[in-house]
């Protein structure tokens, strides 16, 4: 440090920065969840879990493929399906390759329910950075990036557009 140089503030604990990422994850999660019971669509957050993933695969999956990409048992894809399929969200289609599989679609309904879950986790997002100017933003986003390209595990995720 050269005279008349304010002294740096210590680099930030890597724990602590954990910490305050899985709190502002918990907040995201509270604040959708609470969008999600005003919007009236009448689902669970781990349906509307289901709905994105299913928005992100470029060809009806089947039930144990849902299970892996969500990273659950078979069963409980079975009752998120069940659920979604009651609020006509989704339907059960036969594989036109083989009867014996089934395959899972998203409804017009079902497309629907994603706009409104979009609309909801962009307004959870605006209340969560409205604390930040666009600048500040910039910076998340590009920090936000760097640790989301740092993990190969997500570079697989597909993110498409236009749903």
């Amino acid at each position: 440090m050269t005279p008349g140089t304010p002294p740096s503030d210590p680099p930030p604990d890597d724990a602590l920065l954990a910490e305050q990422l899985l709190r502002l994850t918990r907040r995201v999660q509270r604040i959708q969840k609470r969008q999600l019971a005003t919007s009236g669509i009448g689902i669970t957050p781990a349906q509307s879990r289901l709905l994105r993933t299913l928005a992100h695969c470029d060809s009806p999956p089947r039930m144990a493929d849902l299970a892996a990409r969500l990273e659950v048992v078979p069963r409980a894809v079975t009752t998120l399906v069940d659920g979604l399929e009651e609020h006509g969200m989704v339907r059960r289609a036969p594989d036109p390759a083989n009867r014996r599989v089934i395959r899972i679609e998203l409804t017009e309904q079902g497309l629907a329910a994603l706009r409104e879950l979009r609309r909801a986790r962009r307004a959870a997002a605006g209340d969560i950075l409205a604390p930040l100017d666009a600048e500040q933003r910039e910076q998340l986003g590009s920090l936000l990036t760097a640790l989301f390209e740092g993990d190969p595990g997500l570079l697989t995720e597909r993110h498409p557009r236009g749903r």
